[in-house]
């Protein structure tokens, strides 16, 4: 008779709940051999700075069950069979989960959600949906553009938003392009914040048409760096700074010194941060965007 099948589960107490980890020899990553144990390793070391970026927001994830060369899904809903000690909140028709500490956290990376999405505003205790604290431009670009391209575009930005009284914290995405983010009053609503950044988007195309470029139009994306001011409606959710992303190679939305920007736009190396080398920057940098909270 064949031998039967007895799932991986590991036990691990983490913030004092008692969690069952499954298939941690399971490689998310092909390209580099990396493991479910280390994504969740990776996510309870980088946890202490990541929970503060995602507190009081709806969280949406993306799951890649069998790794990331297989399918991948959203998940805005609480998941099936959530335990009760999950956070919750319910914003218009959907029941999101919310993530205070690093066991509701553990909880959704051990479903194999690689990436944690949050939108820019927070709710309240009792489920209300407050103003955006925060602005985010998303600095997407259109090949053969790069990160390069990208950071020329963040030094203009952060000119032209410190003459507003903004100071602009940079983020590489960890796929293509960056974020640049900004503390915001909690005075605007996410529509005046949209008509904010947009306004800016086609101020700096005005400025720099062979560079910038504020419209959706795919076509005309080629070399060009899109600002997609958009991020900034209510309905959008943004990669989370530290979360991992669902690509070929385990890179993380990395927080970047401004001195890293300046060099990248000055044709110096400037590279989509790896999950390890993240560990190692938090050692030497702490966290980048702690002025951001």
């Amino acid at each position: 008779m064949p031998e039967k099948y007895v799932p991986e589960i590991t036990r691990v107490e983490v913030e004092g709940r008692t969690l069952k980890l499954s298939s941690l020899s399971k490689v998310m990553y092909p390209s580099t051999e990396t493991t479910k144990a280390e994504v969740l390793n990776y996510f309870a070391t980088v946890g202490p700075v990541l929970l503060p970026h995602i507190a009081a927001r709806p969280v949406t994830r993306v799951r890649w069950p069998h790794g990331v060369a297989d399918q991948s899904f959203f998940e805005k809903n609480l998941p099936s069979g959530a335990p009760s000690w999950l956070p919750r909140v319910q914003v218009d028709d959907v029941t999101y989960p919310l993530v205070a500490d690093l066991a509701d956290l553990t909880y959704l990376v051990n479903l194999s959600s690689l990436e944690v999405h949050v939108p820019q505003w927070t709710v309240t205790e009792d489920g209300g949906t407050e103003n955006p604290n925060r602005l985010v431009v998303d600095l997407d670009p259109g090949s053969p553009a790069g990160l390069k391209e990208c950071a020329e575009v963040a030094l203009l930005l952060r000119e032209r938003l410190d003459a507003l009284g903004l100071t602009l914290y940079p983020v590489t995405s960890g796929s293509k392009g960056m974020q640049l983010y900004a503390s915001l009053g909690g005075d605007l609503t996410s529509d005046q914040v949209r008509d904010l950044a947009q306004q800016l988007a086609q101020e700096m195309t005005k400025k720099h048409p062979g560079l910038v470029l504020w419209k959706m139009t795919r076509s005309l994306r080629p070399g060009k760096i899109f600002l997609d001011w958009s991020q900034n409606v209510a309905a959008k959710t943004t990669i989370s700074p530290y979360s991992l992303r669902g690509r070929e190679l385990p890179c993380v939305a990395a927080p970047r010194t401004w001195d890293e920007v300046e060099a990248g736009a000055a044709g110096e190396t400037f590279e989509q941060v790896m999950f390890d080398d993240m560990l190692d920057r938090l050692d030497t940098h702490g966290d980048l965007l702690a002025d951001l909270l």
